[in-house]
């Protein structure tokens, strides 16, 4: 969860799930997504996986999508309206087939070669669309639109970092560290585990897993002592950063207030 904070996914329990649903979904994601958060945030977390970013308009957008189911690459289709390309159909059924050892998808006229590495993710800007039942039965839908919460934190993160560039840096740094020093103590479990399973006999005579061991207490006794250090400063940038809380605060209002406006009858 950390990593997809530090991709730039609002801290939230609502976007939290929603990023849960879009990454352990049995279908593809549509997601309502007016402010763009959604798409910042796939961008952010798949740019690694050279994601590909298309929209319907696109000229090159039947291509690009038959390469990317090709070759396994994550494809972000956005600003899509009410209605999806039919040619979409067999992928959002992921209507597969098995020939010759290996996996394709009819697309049009085409049968293209699937890679199981592919994802695909489907974002539109509309505030409130009007889905036919045929196309939500297809995906998983999510609406993404920001919550106060979340609009707050990203704004007292604006504030800080304008008015105290440094201090909103430590906080990242220590955002990274943290969730770093977080996968190497699980490294060094699967390790430790991974020697347990596999000695034979008396372990105590066994020089390799002794070593192991060892040297997995110390690694393990240094990294807990740094995430204590971190978590402490960690502690002491939070309370700096709240006394800039009521301006994030007063400032999500204001967003709110002004987008409600829009609901108001003009007679």
């Amino acid at each position: 969860v950390r990593s997809w904070h530090i991709a730039g996914l609002p801290v939230d329990g609502f976007s939290i799930d929603n990023a849960i649903i879009v990454r352990s979904s049995q279908r593809w994601p549509l997601i309502i997504d007016p402010q763009g958060q959604a798409n910042k945030w796939i961008k952010n977390l798949e740019k690694p996986n050279n994601l590909e970013v298309v929209k319907l308009s696109d000229s090159n957008y039947v291509r690009t999508l038959e390469n990317c189911i090709q070759f396994g690459t994550p494809l972000l289709l956005e600003n899509v309206g009410e209605h999806l390309d039919p040619l979409l159909e067999p992928l959002l059924l992921k209507q597969i087939i098995r020939q010759g050892g290996a996996e394709y998808i009819k697309l049009g006229e085409n049968l293209i070669e699937y890679s199981r590495d592919f994802r695909l993710y489907v974002t539109t800007r509309l505030r409130n669309p009007h889905f036919l039942p045929e196309v939500s039965i297809k995906v998983t839908l999510l609406n993404f639109m920001i919550t106060p919460v979340g609009l707050e934190d990203q704004l007292l993160g604006i504030v800080v970092a304008k008015e105290r560039p440094e201090l909103e840096q430590q906080k990242n740094e220590l955002i990274v560290e943290g969730a770093k020093n977080k996968k190497d103590l699980r490294e060094i479990e699967g390790r430790i585990l991974e020697v347990l399973s596999s000695s034979q006999g008396n372990i105590l005579e066994d020089e390799t897993a002794i070593q192991v061991l060892s040297s997995s207490k110390t690694l393990s006794a240094e990294i807990s002592r740094k995430q204590e250090v971190a978590s402490a400063t960690e502690r002491q940038i939070d309370l700096t950063r709240d006394g800039y809380k009521p301006v994030a605060k007063h400032s999500a209002l204001l967003f709110f207030a002004i987008s409600d406006m829009a609901n108001i009858d003009q007679i």
